[in-house]
């Protein structure tokens, strides 16, 4: 497997700003590549966020884009070049699918929240990172795509994101169609949390981080690993997790100190334990 490499937070086609102290935003910057995910891209992300899912001071994170394009997806242009390799491009096809699920399975994995800003277009594995990330907030603008069929390489490992986040048939006709899906649409089907202008979309997601940030960083850790398994599991095997889970949960020091807060009519002071 591609492991991801070092973070780099001088590289340019990866901007890494804390606008808050307990806020990360991490802006893909390839404007003039319609912010393609490379290689290089994709394994400085994957590196950002296992940095940050460590980070303590961090308790929620922003993947925002620079220039009109969300992302386009992969960097078609660099598979092409590959062409040319002794083995017509097979391994490097096969490391970077393998570095971008891996990235993807990074962002559900992450014990931070990943809020998803979408200025504008998101198409193929730019619609997965969308899919894939907990929140998303789009600019009533914003359109999304798998359109792989219409160049004869069906958005497959997109699908597997997108299909987890709205109706089967909907995510067949986006597959099969390969046709842009407005934000309205988006935000009807589930793809996104809400659709704003597109001077608020920043706003809107900041607003969500900071009320992430106000909770026990430790409780939405919790919260957000369990969700992640429990709605991949038999409806028993749910239950019987989610209960040991709230046992768990109920020992920790921060669900103790909520729970005498809420009865006593007060602040709860976390402890993130």
């Amino acid at each position: 497997m591609t492991q991801p490499r070092p973070l780099a937070t001088d590289d340019p086609h990866l901007l890494i700003t804390r606008p808050e102290p307990q806020i990360a935003v991490l802006t893909l910057n390839r404007p003039g590549a319609r912010n393609a995910l490379s290689l290089p891209l994709i394994l400085d992300v994957h590196a950002a966020l296992l940095a940050l899912g460590d980070d303590d001071t961090c308790a929620a994170i922003i993947l925002a884009a620079t220039g009109s394009v969300f992302s386009s997806g992969h960097d078609l242009k660099e598979l092409t070049a590959h062409r040319a390799d002794a083995d017509g491009g097979r391994a490097f096809f096969q490391q970077t699918m393998t570095a971008c699920s891996a990235m993807m399975q990074a962002i559900v994995a992450c014990p931070k929240p990943i809020i998803a800003v979408v200025q504008g277009t998101a198409t193929a594995a730019g619609c997965q990172l969308v899919a894939s990330a907990d929140l998303a907030v789009a600019a009533d603008t914003a359109q999304f795509a798998t359109p792989g069929v219409n160049i004869g390489l069906f958005c497959s490992t997109p699908m597997v994101a997108l299909s987890r986040n709205v109706p089967r048939k909907r995510a067949m006709e986006m597959l099969l169609l390969g046709e842009a899906l407005s934000a309205q649409d988006a935000a009807t089907y589930g793809l996104v949390n809400r659709m704003v202008a597109s001077d608020q979309v920043s706003a809107t997601a900041l607003d969500y981080a900071r009320r992430i940030a106000a909770k026990s960083k430790s409780t939405v850790a919790v919260g957000k690993a369990a969700f992640y398994r429990q709605i991949e599991a038999p409806l028993y095997q749910a239950y019987e997790d989610a209960s040991a889970i709230m046992v768990a949960n109920m020992m920790s020091w921060d669900a103790n100190e909520g729970i005498c807060a809420f009865i006593e009519k007060r602040d709860p002071v976390w402890k993130d334990q």
